[in-house]
């Protein structure tokens, strides 16, 4: 989608602050942190929310879940962590584009 800002990040036209990227994947930074670590992982193709996820998707599914721990290990959050999923306007998703969010650490510095 042209106008999203999800795959504008993922195609470089915004800058972030990158945890991880692959060709399917990216894992950026939350520019309005939660907690102390706060960054996300999206997959580059346009999923519209957990909604729209498919079984066709599966295995991008499998890869995002599975990057999870590996990359909050790699932030320092060996000790455990949140993810969360906010899906459609009702459940709180504010950018519409699939993204876990994964935080801990403690809260954010003010």
């Amino acid at each position: 989608m042209d106008d999203c800002l999800f795959c504008k990040i993922s195609r470089g036209e915004i800058p972030c602050r990158k945890v991880y990227e692959d060709d399917e994947v990216l894992a950026f930074h939350d520019i309005r942190p939660a907690a102390r670590v706060h960054f996300l992982i999206i997959p580059k193709q346009h999923i519209e929310s957990m909604l729209s996820v498919e079984p066709a998707h599966a295995a991008l599914m499998g890869k995002l879940m599975t990057l999870v721990p590996q990359l909050a290990r790699e932030q320092g959050l060996g000790e455990g962590f949140k993810v969360n999923i906010n899906t459609g306007r009702a459940g709180g998703q504010e950018v519409f584009h699939l993204h876990l969010h994964v935080f801990g650490g403690g809260p954010a510095a003010a």
